[in-house]
């Protein structure tokens, strides 16, 4: 574990107490502290250590997905309805959230934490010019805090639109504020970011610190938001000049960070800090540790939100490998459908497929052999005329008939996975498994939570290419992913990896005998079962030149939404694209909001939200605690100016 992990982890945020860390701090008793510790250098560059455990946040609950994967096209609710409501946005999805239990995400949750972090961006920020002597350390420290101060602040403008400005620490309780407007913010924000690049090193030594790319990268989506149609009431001053400078970022980003050579590299995670993580792709990531002395209050939890259930099928129990599936998110048929599954290999890539017998209970099986396959199959498929035909599906490499077979459609057309009694059976999502976890049950992961990646930086040039009318331009930044994602000559499609090869793998990294006597993990995909195709290593070839002749499955979805006009044609591929390239990573519904698209895409693709979904659900409640709280002259708000603050709708 780097050093730079347990800086961060051994501090509390709030900078009134400091914890020991053996291999790099003095062990005293100096255990309590006042805020006056932050008036000197000591204090404050801890405080400033203490800012990055903000970005662990992101990945530590389930608010993780509830506010940013739940609610759209690629996924539904699965078999735990525990925060239903950010799905469906039903009658209990109001300011004051109705918990289900505790697992629940409350309104105030996100709004609460980014405020709290943006005090100690604040503090830095008011302190640094007088407590830091040395400009070096005083341009660094300042640089990591406005960047925090407006990643927050972006934050905050994606869910709710214009929010309160507090750009001074504060010492005490304070009760008078004013929503700023959408505009402001983002201004401030960019301003922050603008700040943040001008000051970050380009290479500061250290993994997990923050960079001018990390800067560029997020001041890049900074001008995209706002050249997006949600501003489209007052951005039209500056959406031409803001699309111009997302392409030259962008294009920044990218001479620094090489795309990683194979997609697969991302996810195939071995060990906590291991090669995955240290790819160049990767431009900020959330540190996280194995070390259970330094863990806080913060673990990275999402590896539990995107696994269907297999621990109660037969031959199997759950285990370290397969995780611990939580089934939070059920993969909708927009996410299978969104990709070419003959020709592109990111969905082969960024789902599992198959497990492994791990628990026989009869002779006919041993461990090892196939136990689960999900047939990802098209409508029309001749070899399932009923669910019942599934049962006789027998595994080429021993003959035996597979336990456990979910198929998608019959040969009629039935969609079968996407029926209610299907809630815990789907393609899980392979992107989070960790199996470097100590027990079966343990809910801490240790893998680095991805916060932004270069394959994005591209995603970005392009979206403000197609906005400026430049399509062809737009095509030679989507077809670098799309050629990286094409197979290639000789490879094997039936390859898979994740996150739970972490298992042990270090031991004996060559085969099953290395996960130890219960683990569910199969080394190969579903891709030749599912197409029904045999077997080939030939390239192929995903590249797309022309507006007007689209890939199948984009011309589909283009047609489900209606779309005729070459723009909106283009925006939806880019949208598609979005989801084949960042399937999961915690974007999609602040993408869908910011564009304007969230109610089309949802009412197609997303049954729970479909009867519900509005306008005004591209925008989050304001937090009832905070409405509730708040003064105006020394008196709390009456009702209608608490309706006058909150968002319509709500």
């Amino acid at each position: 574990m780097n050093k730079f992990k347990k800086i961060i982890i051994c501090l509390v945020v709030a900078g009134l107490t400091t914890t020991s860390c053996s291999d790099f701090l003095e062990e005293t008793l100096e255990t309590q502290r006042s805020t006056e510790y932050f008036n000197t250098p000591e204090g404050l560059k801890e405080l400033g250590a203490g800012l990055y455990y903000g970005l662990r946040f992101h990945f530590a609950y389930e608010w993780s997905f509830a506010t940013t994967n739940y609610g759209v096209d690629e996924f539904r609710v699965g078999g735990d309805a525990s925060n239903h409501m950010w799905n469906s946005y039903d009658g209990s999805f109001t300011s004051l959230v109705t918990a289900v239990n505790v697992n629940t995400v409350m309104a105030n949750t996100l709004w609460d934490n980014m405020y709290t972090n943006i005090n100690t961006a604040n503090t830095i920020i008011e302190k640094a010019p007088t407590v830091l002597s040395d400009m070096n350390d005083q341009n660094l420290l300042m640089g990591e805090a406005y960047f925090m101060r407006a990643f927050d602040y972006f934050k905050l403008v994606k869910q709710y639109g214009g929010v309160p400005l507090k750009l001074t620490p504060s010492t005490s309780v304070e009760r008078e504020f004013e929503r700023n407007t959408a505009e402001d913010c983002v201004a401030q924000i960019i301003s922050d970011f603008e700040e943040a690049y001008k000051s970050l090193p380009a290479n500061p030594g250290m993994p997990g610190k923050l960079t001018k790319s990390a800067a560029a990268h997020f001041l890049a989506k900074a001008y995209l938001f706002r050249a997006s149609e949600i501003n489209d009431s007052w951005n039209t001053t500056t959406k031409n000049a803001d699309l111009s400078r997302v392409i030259a970022l962008a294009d920044e980003v990218i001479a620094k960070h090489q795309l990683a050579p194979n997609f697969s590299d991302l996810w195939n995670y071995t060990e906590p800090d291991g090669p995955n993580e240290q790819l160049s792709e990767i431009i900020l990531a959330a540190q996280f540790t194995s070390a259970s002395a330094s863990r806080g209050k913060y673990a990275n939890q999402v590896h539990l939100y995107y696994l269907s259930q297999y621990l109660n099928l037969p031959h199997m129990m759950r285990d370290i490998a397969g995780g611990r599936e939580y089934q939070r998110l059920r993969t909708n048929y927009y996410a299978y459908d969104v990709y070419d599954r003959v020709n592109d290999s990111r969905f082969w890539k960024s789902f599992k497929t198959k497990y492994a017998v791990n628990s026989p209970t009869s002779t006919a099986y041993e461990k090892g052999d196939l136990s689960i396959i999900y047939i990802i199959n098209d409508p029309g498929d001749p070899r399932f005329p009923s669910t019942e035909a599934a049962a006789s599906l027998t595994d080429t490499k021993t003959g035996k008939l597979i336990p456990s077979v979910f198929i998608r459609y019959l040969t009629d057309g039935t969609p079968v996975l996407s029926q209610n009694q299907y809630q815990n059976r789907f393609a899980s999502l392979n992107k989070y498994i960790d199996g470097s976890r100590e027990a079966v049950g343990d809910g801490m992961g240790y893998r680095d939570g991805i916060l932004a990646r270069a394959s994005e930086a591209y995603l970005l040039a392009a979206e403000a290419l197609i906005r400026l009318n430049r399509y062809s331009d737009a095509f030679s930044y989507i077809n670098k992913l799309r050629s990286r994602a094409a197979y290639k000559e000789g490879e094997d499609r039936a390859a898979y990896c994740d996150g739970g090869a972490a298992y042990n793998s270090s031991a004996n990294p060559s085969g099953y005998a290395s996960f130890g006597t219960t683990n569910s993990y199969y080394k190969e995909n579903s891709y030749y079962e599912s197409n029904n195709i045999s077997k080939t290593t030939a390239a192929t070839n995903l590249e797309v030149n022309s507006a007007s002749q689209l890939p199948a499955a984009d011309e589909k979805i283009i047609a489900d939404l209606g779309y005729t006009d070459e723009y909106n044609r283009m925006m939806c591929f880019l949208l598609n694209e979005r989801s084949r390239e960042l399937m999961g990573e915690f974007h999609r519904w602040e993408d869908l909001s910011r564009t304007k698209t969230l109610v089309a895409r949802a009412k197609a693709y997303n049954p729970e939200a479909s009867p519900n979904v509005k306008d005004y659900h591209c925008l989050r409640p304001i937090p009832q605690s905070y409405l509730d709280v708040i003064q105006r002259g020394g008196k709390a708000l009456t009702a209608d100016e608490k309706k006058a603050m909150q968002n319509p709708g709500y």
